[in-house]
């Protein structure tokens, strides 16, 4: 039962891990805003500005919130081996590409590229065992 409950744990921490890599990058923000703009649009709602743009001013904290559950993810993987490394790859990938800082803003296309392919890598990685029936496919119900 404990075991259970660590593993619940350590599955949410990869999970916290992996979403706020993703918002602390300035450049998804600005996606879903745009995003968010056109869909207004659609509807025929006129909208003026960035309605998220607040979002920018908490990029470098969530970043670095992504970054300490990481760090605290991959000690968990190397002390007790209870989390798939295709995940860490993956939140490794995604806070290498959402790297926040205005100072490193010219090095930002390398930091997407190898972001992006180790992200690429990870989600090939899982396919390339799922395939090979390495990873059981799930059906409803516990395990």
């Amino acid at each position: 039962m404990i075991k259970l409950i660590k593993e619940k744990l350590v599955g949410w921490a990869g999970s916290i891990s992996s979403a706020a890599s993703i918002m602390g990058s300035w450049q998804i923000c600005h996606s879903i805003c745009l995003g968010l703009i056109s869909l207004l649009s659609i509807i025929g709602i006129t909208v003026a500005g960035m309605p998220l743009l607040f979002l920018t001013e908490i990029a470098v904290p969530m970043w670095t919130v992504a970054l300490a559950i990481f760090i605290i993810t991959l000690w968990l993987y190397l002390t007790k081996k209870c989390i798939s490394p295709k995940l860490l790859l993956l939140n490794a990938g995604l806070i290498i590409a959402g790297t926040p800082f205005q100072q490193l803003r010219q090095f930002q296309i390398y930091f997407w590229a190898v972001g992006g392919l180790i992200a690429a890598g990870a989600v090939g990685w899982y396919l390339k065992d799922r395939l090979a029936g390495k990873i059981p496919h799930q059906k409803g119900g516990k395990r």
